[in-house]
């Protein structure tokens, strides 16, 4: 509900909670970040750390957060020379001991594959609501190696493995008359997966395919943000120096 009537054209205006405090956003009070809280030497084993107690959190909330899932976060990549920028949900896989953070997904028609090719940097943001916290992670990205897809690939339930194989992701579906009527472009999808069933039909083992695998992005810049009363976060930034990993910490202002 808007806190206030629509003015000209906006259709929503300073969007708020409800209730007595209603006229107002929700305030920031769950808890508060200082230095003294960080890991000191590097931001994998602090974010390590947040991560866990995100997990827990969540558990912690019961069958209403049985949709939240610590390792959901937001996957931005930018395209050269233009530069525009593109954002989607992705799911966060791994946290290797060497400071990469792992994400599996198509990487031959996709949108994030085409802004890849042109420009390795990416970012991840990951908030966490239960605790009102938040961390952005910047740097370089590469694919892993197809064993180490493979690896991961194994895990993932048989639709999944279907699917990937299936899916020409963020081509454009064509629609085609179905059962008297045009469909979606639904039809052309359902399509693709069948022939995959039929490729694959008594096959335990799906090998990876060439196109999907991987990604791994090391960060250069992790900063760890509190939410704050007032909206004075507290908000602390780690910037790698050299490639020995070690880390600068400085605090920011909110």
């Amino acid at each position: 509900m808007a806190l206030h009537p629509p003015q000209g054209d906006k259709l929503i205006f300073a969007p708020g909670g409800s209730g007595a405090q209603g006229a107002q956003a929700a305030q920031f009070t769950l808890g508060t970040l200082s230095r003294a809280d960080l890991d000191g030497s590097s931001p994998i084993p602090q974010f390590h750390r947040w991560f866990s107690e995100a997990q827990d959190a969540i558990r912690a909330q019961g069958a209403g957060a049985a949709t939240a899932t610590a390792e959901s976060c937001t996957l931005s990549t930018a395209e050269l020379p233009s530069g525009r920028v593109s954002s989607r949900m992705v799911y966060l896989k791994e946290l290797d001991a060497r400071g990469g953070y792992v994400l599996y997904s198509n990487f031959g028609t996709s949108r994030k594959a085409a802004d890849l090719a042109t420009n390795a940097h990416a970012a991840l943001c990951f908030y966490w609501p239960a605790l009102q916290r938040q961390v952005r992670v910047e740097g370089a990205a590469a694919r892993l190696s197809s064993a180490e897809s493979q690896a991961y690939f194994d895990t993932r339930a048989r639709g999944s493995r279907i699917g990937a194989w299936s899916s020409r992701q963020s081509a454009v579906l064509v629609p085609a008359p179905r059962d008297g009527a045009d469909d979606d472009g639904r039809a052309q999808l359902e399509a693709w997966v069948a022939e995959t069933e039929r490729r694959f039909e008594g096959q335990d083992v799906i090998p990876v395919p060439e196109f999907w695998g991987g990604l791994r992005l090391v960060p250069t810049r992790v900063e760890f943000w509190q939410g704050r009363d007032s909206r004075l976060h507290d908000r602390f930034v780690y910037e790698r120096v050299n490639e020995n990993d070690e880390w600068v910490l400085s605090r920011l202002s909110p």
